[in-house]
């Protein structure tokens, strides 16, 4: 079997333990603040793949991005909850047409140049 298609299968499997225990962990603390659940999810997402670049096996740029986007939703539901602010932001819904957008500018900029 070939190295780097074994390391990026353990690499998956340890990114999926680690986003399970991940979630069990907050389920149980309900004191941990709003927020802590997708930082840790997002952090999870982009630490395997700067392992994956860091043994030579090419990254997947969706599970960045969705590690990306789940950091910035829990620093800004974290920044909510600290900050207080008098108004309720979106993000889930906002961070959903972000990443629609960028899962559909590859293919509107292909066909674009076709």
């Amino acid at each position: 079997m070939n190295t780097t298609h074994t390391l990026n299968r353990n690499f998956e499997t340890i990114a999926w333990g680690a986003l399970f225990i991940w979630w069990g962990i907050t389920a149980l603390v309900p004191s941990l603040p709003d927020g802590t659940t997708a930082i840790g999810i997002g952090l999870i997402l982009i630490v395997v793949n700067v392992a994956r670049r860091l043994s030579n096996v090419p990254i997947s740029s969706f599970s960045t991005t969705i590690g990306i986007l789940a950091l910035i939703w829990g620093v800004l539901e974290l920044a909510g909850v600290l900050l207080s602010l008098p108004f309720e932001l979106p993000v889930f819904a906002i961070l959903l047409i972000v990443l629609g957008a960028i899962v559909l500018w590859p293919e509107l900029m292909r066909t674009r140049s076709i």
